[in-house]
C-alpha cells in the first residue's frame, strides 16, 4: 500500500481547472485502484476519476461543488496509520503561492521513445472517460500527444497498468502502417456558433457566474478573432434537388437524412479536392492534414461544443446521420469522450433551425476555415427566364486569409454547391 496523489489531471489543450460535481467516495472508505473516486466537470465534458492506489481515502482537499487548478491535489489516499501531514502542508502552501506560468503543451515527438524508467512510489489518480460503462485509460500526457495528431484513443492497446494507454502507446500507433498518411495536427477542442436546441434563459439582472466551458469559448474564440484575419465568402445554393431527394427517401426507405447531413458530406468530398482548406497554420508553415475530420457545432445547457465527425469524406451519408445524432445527444448529456471533441480539421455550424437566413461564424481554432448554414427556403426565383419558386440556402465561409486565399474559397464553395446541387452524388 504506497501514498497516492489525488490530482486534477489535464485532459484537453485547453483544459486549465475542473469543478467536482460529486464524490463517490467519503473520507475513510477503502479504495482499490479502478474505483471512481469523483465526477468532474472539465471544459468539455463530465469525466469520472478513478484510483490508481490502494488504500484509505484520508483527505478530501477540495469538496463538491468547489473549483481546482489542473494539476492541483484534490485528495489523498494512503494507509490508515500513514503519516500525511507534509503533503498536507504542501499543498496548502500552494493553495496559497502565486499562480505559476501555463506550461507549454507537450510536444509531439516524432520517434518512439525508450521505455520509461520504473514510477514513482506516489501514484497520481487520473481522469478517465466514462460512456455507457466503458472506459478509456490513458495518462494526460498520452491523450495530449494523441490530440495533436487526430488518434482515436479507442484504437489503440494500452501497455500500461491495468491496460491503461501511456505515452509510448500512442507514439507506437501513430508510426504504424494505416491505409491513410497521418499528419501531425493541432488540438482543437474549440467552440463555434451553432444551437440545436432551445438555450435557457436567465432572470433578468441576474449575474452569471462563468462555468468552464463558457471560459474557455471566451478565450478561444477571442483568440480566434483577434489573431486570424477572418474574410467571408457567401454562396447561395439550390436545394431544389436535395429537398426532391430527401423527400424520396423519407417516403420510399423511410431514412431521415438532414441537410446537415449532405452539407457534412459535401463539405468532406470537397475538402478532399481542395486540400488548402483542409489545413491549418503553424506560425512559420502551413500544415495539411491527410486526413479529413468534420466538427459540427452543437449547443449544450451552458455552451457550445463541437463533436467530429471522422473521416467524413469515406462515410456513406447514413452512417454520417447516425454518428451526428448520436454524438449530438452525448454532447448535451456531456459523455463524450475526449477524442471526440477534438482534432477536427473544418467545422459546420448551422443556424437553419432557427430560419436564420444568413450569418458569420468564428474559425474554430487552428482550422482555416468554418462554414455557417443558413435555413433552406422558399423563394421566388428566375427559371427560363420564368418567374417560378424554388428552395434555396446561403452559406458563407469564414476563412483564414493567412492559408486560404479569396480564390480558393470561392472554388471550393463552387465545389460544395456542386455537390449539393447534385445530391445523388453524395450517395455514390
Amino acid at each position: 500500500m504506497s501514498l497516492t496523489k489525488v490530482v486534477l489531471a489535464k485532459l484537453s489543450p485547453t483544459m486549465e481547472e475542473g469543478t467536482i460535481v460529486k464524490w463517490n467516495k467519503k473520507e475513510g472508505d477503502a479504495i482499490k485502484v479502478g474505483d471512481v473516486l469523483a465526477e468532474i466537470e472539465t471544459d468539455k465534458a463530465n469525466m469520472e476519476m478513478e484510483a490508481l492506489g490502494d488504500g484509505i481515502l484520508r483527505r478530501v482537499l477540495v469538496p463538491a461543488g468547489g473549483k481546482a487548478p489542473v494539476g492541483a491535489l484534490i485528495g489523498v489516499i494512503a494507509g490508515p496509520d500513514e503519516d500525511i501531514s507534509a503533503m498536507l502542508a504542501a499543498a496548502a502552501a500552494a493553495a496559497t503561492a502565486p499562480a505559476p506560468a501555463a506550461p507549454a503543451p507537450a510536444a509531439v515527438v516524432a520517434a518512439p521513445a525508450p521505455p520509461p524508467p520504473p514510477a514513482p512510489v506516489a501514484a497520481t489518480a487520473q481522469l478517465v472517460v466514462s460512456n455507457n460503462g466503458g472506459r478509456v485509460k490513458a495518462s494526460p500526457l498520452a491523450r495530449s500527444i494523441a490530440a495533436h495528431q487526430n488518434i482515436p484513443l479507442t484504437a489503440v492497446a494500452g501497455s500500461g497498468p491495468g491496460g491503461r494507454i501511456i505515452k509510448r502507446d500512442v507514439e507506437a500507433y501513430a508510426l504504424s502502417p494505416r491505409p491513410a498518411a497521418r499528419v501531425a495536427a493541432f488540438p482543437a477542442p474549440a467552440e463555434t456558433r451553432a444551437a440545436a436546441a432551445a438555450t435557457p434563459q436567465p432572470t433578468p439582472g441576474q449575474e452569471i457566474p462563468l462555468s468552464n466551458m463558457r471560459k474557455t469559448i471566451a478565450k478561444r474564440l477571442s483568440e480566434s478573432k483577434f489573431t486570424a484575419p477572418h474574410f467571408y465568402v457567401t454562396v447561395e445554393v439550390d436545394m431544389d434537388a436535395a429537398v426532391g431527394l430527401r423527400e424520396q427517401l423519407v417516403r420510399g426507405e423511410n431514412v431521415k437524412v438532414s441537410f446537415n447531413d449532405l452539407i457534412i458530406k459535401a463539405c468532406a468530398r470537397a475538402l478532399t479536392r481542395f486540400s488548402s482548406v483542409n489545413a491549418s497554420w503553424a506560425g512559420d508553415k502551413i500544415v495539411t492534414h491527410a486526413e479529413v475530420h468534420i466538427g459540427v457545432a452543437v449547443s449544450v445547457p451552458d455552451g457550445l461544443i463541437v463533436p467530429v465527425v471522422r473521416n467524413a469524406d469515406r462515410k456513406a451519408v447514413i452512417d454520417i446521420s447516425r454518428e451526428v445524432k448520436d454524438l449530438a445527444a452525448r454532447a448535451r448529456d456531456r459523455k463524450l469522450r475526449p477524442e471526440e471533441f477534438m482534432g477536427s480539421t473544418f467545422s459546420i455550424s448551422n443556424l437553419g433551425m432557427y430560419d436564420v437566413t444568413e450569418f458569420t461564424a468564428i474559425i474554430n481554432p487552428p482550422e482555416s476555415a468554418i462554414l455557417a448554414v443558413g435555413a433552406v427556403r422558399k423563394v421566388p426565383v428566375v427559371v427560363n427566364d420564368q418567374l417560378a419558386v424554388g428552395h434555396r440556402m446561403k452559406v458563407t465561409m469564414s476563412a483564414d486569409h493567412r492559408v486560404v486565399d479569396g480564390a480558393l474559397a470561392a472554388q471550393f464553395l463552387a465545389e460544395v454547391r456542386r455537390l449539393l446541387e447534385n445530391p445523388v452524388s453524395l450517395f455514390l
